[in-house]
């Protein structure tokens, strides 16, 4: 069995007024296997945050499921799903969503807060991760006093301080400069090394040349899929640039 199965999904919203309805995605199914770093590309508007919307149990389907590790999160009720998120999923958003009255090193703790950790398992987690991830001397900081590519590796560390099963990125890399993305990059391969579950939805050919596996959405359905396997980086990312620039011109086949 998979680690993450996602088996039909679709999505339709309908206009509160009206019978206006839009179809944000018709038939997506792919599996991702335990360990695996995999991005998602299309253009704006082809489903991928969407899909990572629904992955995330921030929203849900109208129809077909989810399942993560035996778990059908498409079966969740309300009252369970803050629970099984905290427990199994991390977030790292573009916008860092950090809270500014906060310290970095609250920042970080908070969702072994909210899980009613103990003091000295969670001064022992942040311990290891703030090493990791070279924040040791921001600790005692604020958001607004840390630069851009600081603020993305905050959110890597309060994303896995809780030890997800799941790591999920929406376009982690957009608000970073060159630099700060490569640095942000090639901690995600460091991690995924590591045996951490990636899924990214990304605008950027380089961020998607660092996974192992590349999904390309269009029109609402997994319309194709790039293997890494040996490849070097340099010529993933042209393979990556290609298949885009024919996807684009409809030069490529659906793949079921």
């Amino acid at each position: 069995m998979a680690f993450l199965e996602v088996i039909k999904l679709k999505k339709v919203y309908k206009a509160k007024l009206g019978n206006v309805q839009y179809t944000a995605l018709k038939d997506v199914s792919f599996s991702v296997k335990k360990g695996e770093y995999v991005a998602i590309m299309g253009e704006s508007g082809a489903g991928k945050t969407t899909l990572l919307n629904i992955i995330s149990t921030l929203d849900k389907s109208t129809d077909g499921q989810v399942i993560l590790d035996g778990i059908n999160m498409s079966m969740l009720k309300d009252k369970e799903i803050s629970s099984f998120r905290r427990k199994n999923l991390g977030f790292i958003f573009q916008d860092f969503n950090l809270l500014d009255t906060f310290s970095i090193k609250d920042n970080i703790l908070l969702p072994l807060i909210l899980s009613n950790v103990s003091i000295d398992k969670s001064k022992q987690e942040l311990e290891l991760l703030a090493r990791q991830l070279g924040l040791t001397e921001l600790l005692n900081k604020y958001p607004y006093e840390i630069s851009g590519g600081q603020k993305q590796r905050v959110a890597v560390a309060r994303a896995l301080i809780t030890k997800p099963k799941l790591v999920l990125a929406d376009e982690p890399t957009g608000a970073l400069d060159s630099k700060s993305a490569g640095n942000l990059l090639a901690q995600f391969e460091e991690i995924n090394k590591n045996g951490q579950t990636i899924l990214m939805v990304t605008h950027s050919t380089q961020a998607a040349s660092h996974a192992s596996r590349v999904l390309f959405i269009k029109d609402g359905v997994v319309f194709h899929q790039l293997y890494r396997g040996d490849l070097a980086r340099q010529k993933f990312f042209q393979k990556i640039y290609d298949t885009l620039t024919l996807l684009i011109s409809g030069g490529i086949n659906h793949e079921n």
